[in-house]
């Protein structure tokens, strides 16, 4: 039987062409329901305060940072989305005198432009680098934070980002949100044409991406102008750089973070039922973590909000 068509674009792959009854079993979970989907590899965790939240999220910063020397280096991949923890890392830095300098950082992914076919410049008022610059490591002493060359963003030429995950810096863990598409960092579902107009890709293609500029899905489009352009779509590139499933795979851990701000309250329950239940398909990029040995959801429980149909 063939898939349905998205309810979002007929012209890509998207969750609202999944089975409607994984549809509808996420959607009845109740907050504590969430907690039950735990298993070995899957860890499921709530926060009572966005105080709590984002301090846990920053110290996951300090304790990759902790881990690491000069001869065994050790880093953390991170989010644009959620950003509030970011001030809180510097801040517990500088006041424990944390020595971060054999420390590393990769960023997760970057906006493309396609007028210059380069990543857009810091100056860019979307620019993850310069949120990560302006919000943490220009925040931290200089006598205490890792060098220029210990932090990575990815470019559009995409060959220096992806030799730094070799192995020769191990990632303690790669921090994410969820956008609306259900993805981590901009690994977005694919269009639906050429060989994947009657399917998604397989999961084991999918796995295989690596660090790479992708076309945006017009869900994720219009997310970040809702979460970061005050609603101007106009503004916001259709094109970005993305670190893959081929270099998450290299990291020990995988930590989600839903504060309720970018993801809904159905999306929030999507995902962590299919990686639950193992249900793994590539029109719901998240759902791919199902096979990563060891991924944990952090939620705010404020921001669970409810899937109960309420009119406005």
């Amino acid at each position: 039987m063939p898939r349905a068509l998205s309810k979002i674009s007929p012209d890509w792959w998207d969750y609202t062409t999944l089975d409607p009854h994984i549809l509808r079993d996420a959607a009845t979970l109740k907050p504590q329901g969430l907690l039950t989907l735990a298993r070995p590899g899957f860890k499921v965790v709530f926060y009572d305060t966005l105080e709590e939240f984002y301090l846990a999220e920053a110290l996951e910063y300090v304790d990759a940072w902790r881990q690491s020397t000069d001869a065994n280096p050790v880093g953390i991949c991170g989010p644009i989305g959620p950003t509030e923890h970011l001030p809180l890392v510097a801040r517990i830095v500088n006041a424990l005198r944390l020595d971060v300098r054999s420390g590393h950082f990769w960023g997760m992914d970057e906006w493309f432009d396609s007028a210059t076919g380069r990543e857009v410049p810091v100056t860019h008022p979307l620019s993850f680098e310069r949120a990560d610059r302006e919000l943490c490591f220009n925040r931290i002493d200089r006598s205490l934070r890792m060098p220029d060359a210990h932090l990575h963003f990815p470019k559009a030429d995409t060959a220096a980002y992806r030799a730094t995950w070799d192995g020769s810096v191990r990632c303690a863990v790669m921090q994410g949100g969820q956008g609306d598409v259900k993805h981590w960092a901009f690994n977005d579902p694919l269009p639906r044409k050429g060989r994947h107009k009657d399917a998604p890709p397989s999961p084991e293609d999918y796995r295989k991406l690596a660090t790479r500029v992708v076309d945006l899905h017009p869900l994720t489009i219009a997310q970040n102008a809702r979460t970061s352009g005050g609603g101007n779509i106009s503004m916001v590139p259709t094109k970005a750089i993305t670190v893959g499933p081929l270099e998450t795979w290299k990291a020990d851990k995988v930590s989600i973070w839903h504060a309720g701000s970018h993801d809904n309250p159905f999306g929030q329950r999507l995902t962590a039922f299919m990686i639950s239940r193992r249900i793994i398909d590539s029109a719901v990029p998240m759902s791919l973590l199902a096979d990563h040995p060891n991924v944990q959801f952090n939620y705010f429980r404020g921001g669970l909000g409810t899937c109960a149909i309420e009119m406005h």
